[in-house]
């Protein structure tokens, strides 16, 4: 019964929207260049000063990518090409800057500064190589970076968290602010997600230099976003269009910011349905999250299966957390393994499969479109 509701379920993402004879396979991978929890050693202090850390599969197995962690998700992804010669890719989407604690720190917390993650990165010991490896990974093929916002963090809710909330106090002392409402469940809405905010202009603003910062790390313009938590306004689509942004990556529901009311809505987007700026939408309709949900492979190679099925590309939702071994070594060591089974039984299955990006789906709907 159980697998008869899930294919159902999946049935619902892909029955609609761009259709292909193509068995195409995207992996979409959020988070990349943000920080969450440090270290252990910072677990455990939040762990002891009465903060349920160990509540968050983010706060327990989630920290900035090290050297190692690319290192071995690289090798995974070099050993196998499709039918053309591709390796499996990795979008990799991206924010490009961190808060800047000490600034912040000495305007009382009246003022939010940020600087690039390149700079963050120089703060942890064994990343001293990160971005060098994320030129590797460009340059091979594996490892494509999109954006993901600027930072990772709700300025407006976090200033105003760091001037009444102990617990905000302790986490900010120990550089990291990635308490959420898998921590703490009562806060009215999350942490981490940027654009959940009814203030366009500082969003507008944030988007505008985040993505100047984009090009400028990368030598390229990102064609494709992707909205922390998967919250924007629409009213932001404008200032995306503009500024280059061709594919809103996201799963099926778009989720609206809160209003004043504190009420949210919803708005359902179907794969490769183009908006009134001619900008396509991306949906997930495959999740390779283990760290996260706790199943295995098999559940996404079912997903895939009606993916094809409906004739729709599977774009594969996989988070940054599922390849981090910083704070537990066996998180990545055992996701590793369920990745490279994963790729491995799509080759077998599917040896007519072709491994791409986001933005290249994203173009191929569009030229379908324009046909």
């Amino acid at each position: 019964m159980n697998s008869f509701k899930q294919f159902i379920s999946n049935s619902l993402i892909n029955y609609k929207g761009f259709n292909t004879n193509r068995k195409i396979v995207v992996f979409e991978s959020d988070d990349w260049g943000s920080i969450r929890m440090p270290s252990l050693t910072v677990f455990n202090r939040l762990k002891d000063a009465g903060i349920p850390v160990e509540k968050s599969a983010y706060c327990k197995f989630d920290s900035l990518e090290s050297n190692k962690d690319l290192e071995l998700l690289f090798e995974v992804l070099l050993k196998y090409k499709d039918q053309n010669g591709n390796h499996p890719v990795i979008t990799a989407n991206t924010v490009v800057a961190n808060p800047n604690f000490e600034k912040i720190k000495e305007s009382k917390f009246n003022e939010y500064h940020f600087e690039p993650f390149t700079e963050t990165l120089k703060h942890y010991p064994n990343h001293d190589k990160v971005f060098e490896y994320y030129q590797q990974g460009i340059k091979e093929k594996i490892f494509y970076p999109q954006f993901h916002g600027r930072e990772h963090v709700n300025i407006e809710m976090w200033l105003d968290l760091l001037k009444t909330n102990n617990h905000f106090q302790i986490a900010f002392e120990n550089n990291l602010w990635g308490l959420s409402n898998d921590v703490f469940p009562n806060l009215s809405k999350s942490i981490q997600a940027t654009f959940d905010s009814l203030n366009d202009e500082l969003l507008s603003n944030n988007i505008v230099d985040g993505l100047k910062l984009f090009e400028k790390l990368f030598g390229y313009r990102s064609k494709s976003f992707i909205a922390n938590n998967f919250i924007w306004n629409s009213t932001l689509n404008y200032t995306l269009s503009s500024n280059g942004i061709e594919f809103l990556q996201g799963m099926k529901y778009q989720i609206l910011p809160k209003t004043d009311n504190n009420k949210r809505k919803l708005i359902r987007h179907h794969l490769g349905i183009k908006n009134n700026l001619d900008q396509y939408y991306l949906i997930r309709n495959c999740s390779f999250e283990p760290s996260i949900d706790k199943t295995d492979y098999y559940k996404t190679l079912h997903e895939i299966n009606n993916a094809f099925l409906w004739n729709k590309p599977a774009i594969i939702s996989s988070h940054r957390i599922n390849f981090i071994g910083e704070l537990l070594e066996d998180n990545r060591t055992i996701n590793l393994k369920g990745l490279e089974n994963l790729i491995k039984r799509i080759l077998i299955k599917w040896p007519e499969v072709e491994f791409t990006t986001s933005d290249n789906i994203g173009k191929i709907i569009k030229l379908n479109n324009n046909d």
